[in-house]
């Protein structure tokens, strides 16, 4: 749950641009905004105060967690989850993902300026050393054909108590020779190929989602983000390993300038409803 404040953060570079847009947007074209948040935590909560603290980076924001002032203006918490394993991309390594959906773009700007909010935020400020923070807006799945689903319970890796569902996030840079429509076209050669792998494990979309703008950073921006639901880790792994999907990988790497990519472990998951609703 990572917010960025009105004023700038130790934990991040505020994108001035971005958040004039969401300030601004007229609300005859104003609309639910998802703010995808990665988290970097400090190992111990450094409070600019000056006051002792004996918690972690992770405690901190924990206490920080404003799931009631969301409440008052109608936004969120859709989507929380550890990091178990960040199979690519440059440091930080993130330990925790999370989403909100806010009802219109404004909001998310109103909500820094509550006082409410801002009395929870010092927890956040002495919890969080990096973050990245993109409001994304949802985006059609590009066009699967010849691809059909097994039946859930025939899949060959189930979830089980020991390996449950994760999901694979995909935080994605395209290159620039790349045309960014919404199917750019090495990656839907590459979606279209891996869907029909994973789909013969059960694997499923929660969302793809369009970066209108990293609202806090380090600088970079991002074209788009994916979250991808596997009944195990073994299903992943067994998917990534088939050769017809690592034929098609290059089509993917064709594509890509930088990119994320980070398993999961959901502890919420109301993200394809958030979609729906």
């Amino acid at each position: 749950m990572n917010d960025a404040p009105a004023k700038g953060p130790r934990y991040g570079v505020v994108d001035i641009e971005y958040a004039k847009k969401l300030a601004t947007t007229e609300p005859d074209q104003d609309g639910p905004v998802w703010m995808v948040n990665l988290m970097h935590y400090r190992e111990s909560a450094d409070y600019q105060d000056g006051q002792e603290s004996q918690i972690s980076g992770r405690q901190a924001d924990d206490i920080y967690s404003p799931v009631d002032v969301l409440a008052k203006i109608g936004a969120e918490l859709v989507f929380i989850a550890e990091v178990e394993e960040q199979l690519l991309g440059k440091d930080p390594l993130w330990d925790r993902v999370a989403i909100v959906k806010y009802p219109t773009r404004k909001s998310f700007i109103e909500m820094q300026q509550r006082e409410d909010f801002q009395e929870k935020h010092v927890h956040k400020e002495a919890g969080m050393k990096s973050t990245i923070v993109m409001g994304g807006l949802p985006t059609a799945l590009p066009e699967m054909e010849g691809v059909s689903s097994v039946d859930p319970d025939q899949v060959p890796h189930p979830a089980t108590e020991e390996d449950g569902e994760i999901v694979v996030l995909h935080v994605l840079k395209y290159e620039q020779s790349v045309d960014l429509g919404e199917n750019p076209e090495d990656m839907n050669n590459y979606s279209s190929e891996a869907a029909k792998v994973a789909a013969q494990h059960g694997v499923s979309v929660s969302g793809f989602f369009t970066v209108e703008g990293t609202i806090l950073g380090d600088g970079r921006d991002w074209d788009q983000i994916r979250f991808i639901n596997y009944p195990s880790k073994r299903a992943f792994m067994a998917v990534v390993s088939d050769p017809d999907r690592l034929k098609a990988q290059v089509h993917r790497e064709n594509a890509i300038s930088d990119t994320y990519t980070l398993i999961l472990r959901p502890t919420l998951n109301r993200l394809k409803e958030s979609l729906e609703s």
